[in-house]
This record gives C-alpha cells, structure tokens and sequence, in this order.
C-alpha cells in the first residue's frame, strides 16, 4: 500500500467521529440507523480498525454523503458538482455543498398547494441565512410574519420558533445556508407543505 493511500485511510476514523459529533449523532443511534455495531464504528472513528466498504456504505447512506466525501479521496479534477435532491415531506432540498460538516448550502423548494398549510413553528441550534429566488415565501419568526418576495433574503438566530412556507400557495424556491444542527432539523422534521424553521432575531434585507 503506498503512503497516499495510507495517509487517506488514517484520515477516515477522524473525519467519521467529526462528522457524527457536527450532526449530533450518538454512537448508540448510529449503529442502530447502520446496522454496525458501536464497538466497531468506535474503533473504526479511534483509527483502531481500517475502513471497509462494507463498513463505508451505510455510513454513507446515513450521512447522505458521496462516498469519496466520506473517505476524503482525492479529487479526479472533474469540477462537475453532482447534485443529488433529497426529498422529505414533500419538499426538495439540491445540496450545493460538497464538505461534510461546517456551514451547508441547500437550494430548498416548497411545492404549490391549494390549501394554504397552519404553520408549526420550530426551534434548533444555529444560524440561518435565506435568500427567495422565486414565488413569495410566508417566514414566521416568533411573533413575526414575514412574506418575502423573490429578491429579498433574510437571517436570523435559529433558536427562535420559526416556520418557512408558501405565502400564496404557489412554488417557492430558495436558497439556505445553515450548519448541521439546521441542515438536520430541516430535512428530517418537517410540517409537509411548509418548512420548520427557529428564528431569534430576523433580519430582512432586500
């Protein structure tokens, strides 16, 4: 094995227990999700055991990641970013980021409606930044209820109850950056049509 390889392959146990911490995954919930025992994903993050395909795959399914993401293989020099839509209670969220961990950058849609949806404000660590690219997005921020045309953006401390929808009912696309805290608060909870979102302190800019 030559020295890139093996500096690629020590490199894996700390980017794996990085990534779960930055998601706030325990090791328990992550053998449960994969199927791999704690005692194995803990040696494989200590560099104690060598990753495997077999071990990588469902790590990756998890994550929602590209394998040579989670490997952190080198680049072929293809600059192509391959966008892969994750789908979640009806909406569509395009990861325009590639690096595990960190600020994240999501293109979000929210599909038209004919029934206007109640929003259900929610609340998680971080902070967000949106910027409406089309349609006319409903944002509740605590108290506050916002409609932000295409062109306006906003930024808040998400703490604060908030809820992302359509204000009319028709398409609403966006795009969101926001940590891992968000990204998985936003993805894996959501109220079907609109988009459960914590504001603190909202920002509007036009």
């Amino acid at each position: 094995m030559d020295r890139d390889t093996e500096d690629v392959l020590d490199a894996v146990g700390p980017r794996l227990r990085a990534l779960r911490r930055d998601r706030g995954i325990t090791l328990a919930d992550l053998a449960a999700t994969t199927g791999v025992s704690e005692s194995t994903l803990s040696r494989l993050e200590s560099g104690q055991r060598r990753a495997t395909l077999e071990l990588l795959l469902p790590l990756a399914r998890t994550y929602d990641i590209p394998l040579d993401d989670l490997v952190g293989a080198p680049r072929t020099g293809d600059p192509r970013i391959h966008l892969k839509p994750i789908r979640r209670f009806g909406m569509t969220f395009i990861p325009l980021s590639r690096r595990p961990g960190g600020i994240q950058a999501f293109k979000m849609i929210i599909p038209a409606r004919p029934k206007p949806l109640e929003p259900t404000p929610q609340t998680h660590e971080g902070y967000e930044w949106l910027y409406v690219l089309n349609g006319r997005l409903r944002l509740v921020l605590g108290e506050r209820d916002l409609t932000l045309p295409a062109g306006e953006a906003a930024e808040f401390d998400t703490s604060l109850p908030h809820w992302l929808g359509s204000a009319d009912g028709g398409v609403v696309e966006l795009l969101i950056l926001f940590g891992p805290q968000g990204m998985r608060a936003h993805v894996r909870s959501g109220s079907h049509s609109g988009i459960d979102h914590e504001p603190s302190g909202p920002t509007t800019r036009p």
